[in-house]
């Protein structure tokens, strides 16, 4: 929408008033439709064309007059164009994606932290803090013995 309410792609325009808007004879119009350039809506088999499609025909007169880029050239220039614009809608949406699930996972840690705030005792580095009672490296000694002993431990 543009600001004054109108919608560029409502198709109201007939191919001679389109053609004198855009500057072109209606036959250079016909000639843009079959090289696949503009694609104007048929409204009871006539040609209907928008504010866009004319503002297409502008940026094309603009490359084959200004920048002596053929019809080919300007086919190939108008897809790439599409398909950067349909790119940066992609990006667009997954940045905003990342985004929300950015906040999603920003609020997972912070809930894992306050859950496990109380459970967690620093210990200062090199202290090793055992259960009463308990010797970590009794599974270690047992093993070893049922190797020296020929029973095969695993």
């Amino acid at each position: 929408m543009r600001p004054d309410g109108r919608d560029p792609k409502r198709a109201v325009y007939v191919i001679s008033v389109a053609a004198e808007l855009a500057g072109v004879h209606p036959q250079t119009l016909r000639i843009y439709e079959r090289k696949g350039l503009i694609n104007p809506a048929r409204v009871h088999n006539r040609r209907r064309y928008s504010e866009a499609d004319i503002e297409r025909c502008r940026l094309i007169q603009g490359l084959t007059r200004e920048m002596g880029v053929n019809l080919a050239g300007v086919k190939m220039i108008m897809d790439m164009r599409g398909r950067i614009e349909g790119m940066r809608a992609r990006m667009e949406s997954l940045e905003e994606e990342l985004e929300n699930l950015r906040g999603d996972v920003e609020d997972r840690v912070r809930k894992a932290r306050e859950s496990f705030r109380n459970d967690i005792v620093l210990v200062p580095r090199g202290e090793l803090v055992l259960k009463r009672g308990s010797d970590p490296f009794a599974k270690a000694r047992f093993k070893a013995g049922h190797k020296d002993r020929g029973m095969g431990g695993k």
